[in-house]
C-alpha cells in the first residue's frame, strides 16, 4: 500500500538517487536538504513498504505555489502514484490558502502533461528553450485562479 507523507531528512538520499535516475539535470542531495529547511516549501513522498516510490515539491509565496519537482520511479509508474502525490499536494496547498499553483513541464513529456490536466491544470504558455540537456521548451501550466 502506498502512503503519502511529508518528506523528512532521512528521505533525501533516496529522493536524490531517484532524481538522478530520471532527470538530465537532477537536484543534488544538498538541494533537497536546503529546500526542506525553508519555511515556504512543501515536499511530499510516496512510500511503499518502506521504499520511496516518488515525491513532489512545491515552493510557496503568499497565496501562490510553484511545483518544482515531481518524480515517480519508472518501475512504479502507471499505478496512480503520480495522481496520489498531485492530489495530496493540492490538498496541502488548499490548507495553506494557496489559490494558484504553477509548474513547468517539458513539452515532450505527454504523460506528465496528461497527469497535470487530469488534476485541473491548464496550459497558459510556453517558455522557449527552458530546459537544457536536451534543450527543449517548457509548457507552463496553472491550477486555480
Amino acid at each position: 500500500m502506498v502512503m503519502i507523507r511529508a518528506m523528512r531528512k532521512k528521505d533525501v538520499d533516496a529522493a536524490a538517487k531517484l532524481e538522478a535516475r530520471i532527470f538530465s539535470q537532477p537536484w543534488s542531495r544538498q538541494g533537497f536538504l536546503d529546500s526542506l529547511c525553508l519555511e515556504n516549501t512543501v515536499f511530499l513522498v510516496a512510500e511503499e513498504e518502506g521504499e520511496l516510490s516518488g515525491y513532489i515539491g512545491m515552493y510557496t509565496a503568499v497565496d501562490e505555489g510553484e511545483i518544482v519537482n515531481v518524480a515517480v520511479a519508472p518501475e512504479k509508474r502507471g499505478r496512480g502514484i503520480g495522481m496520489m502525490l498531485m492530489q495530496k499536494m493540492k490538498r496541502a496547498a488548499q490548507e495553506g490558502n494557496i489559490k494558484r499553483i504553477v509548474l513547468e513541464v517539458r513539452v515532450s513529456n505527454q504523460a506528465a502533461i496528461r497527469l497535470y490536466e487530469k488534476n485541473g491544470f491548464i496550459s497558459c504558455g510556453v517558455r522557449k528553450n527552458f530546459y537544457e540537456l536536451p534543450r527543449e521548451d517548457a509548457c507552463i501550466m496553472i491550477y486555480g485562479q
